[in-house]
């Protein structure tokens, strides 16, 4: 289990983006960086800068899973038929721990990867513990009995600040179906995400 050990607001701020999308987020209140130099004038960004930023941004996004994953990712992406960049969105949108997120089960892309990871999962009502899992077309992913009483599930289904995506079909409070694999337009992403570009960036 990847977990994120340094501070994912600095983070932020860095980026000069919510990249997390988090209501507490310091760029809600102040877009430039940390720091009595934050607010000086940023030189320009090169080429790779750029195409490295998107691929942070989405790195970040999947709650930072390892470099190697991402790369496989990659390379799964570009060897399907059709838009790399949108094969590469629909793989990460296809991982397990991903899907619990987005179906509200978990308050932080972390939070839900440790749901899967201490076997809290159910797919197709089979218990799963691999984060990592690609889920199906119209497999049904639902919370095992312990973790319908937890308090960040509870938590997590009471916030406002997202909604359940249409591809990802609730069925009651504890169980989702995955109806389809998503395209970027229809992926809630807190930040402007550009796959293209780090299609870019691995295939230099």
């Amino acid at each position: 289990m990847t977990k994120r050990t340094s501070a994912k607001y600095k983070l932020d701020r860095r980026m000069g983006e919510n990249v997390f999308g988090r209501p507490k987020s310091p760029v809600n209140r102040r877009e430039y960086g940390p720091g009595q130099h934050g607010q000086r004038r940023k030189g320009k960004i090169s080429d790779y800068g750029i195409q490295l930023r998107a691929k942070q941004n989405l790195f970040c996004n999947d709650g930072e899973i390892t470099e190697k994953q991402f790369k496989k990712n990659y390379l799964d992406a570009t060897s399907m038929k059709g838009d790399a960049s949108q094969n590469l969105i629909g793989l990460l949108e296809r991982r397990l721990d991903m899907v619990v997120y987005r179906a509200k089960f978990a308050p932080t892309i972390w939070a839900a990867r440790q749901l899967v990871s201490h076997g809290h999962v159910r797919v197709n009502g089979v218990k799963c513990n691999i984060a990592s899992r690609r889920v199906n077309v119209n497999d049904v992913i639902e919370l095992g009995t312990k973790a319908q009483e937890m308090a960040l599930v509870i938590e997590a289904q009471g916030l406002a600040e997202r909604e359940v995506p249409d591809y990802v079909v609730p069925d009651g409070n504890t169980k989702v179906t995955y109806t389809r694999v998503p395209k970027l337009d229809e992926v809630p992403y807190p930040v402007r995400m550009e796959p293209n570009l780090v299609i870019e960036f691995y295939s230099r």
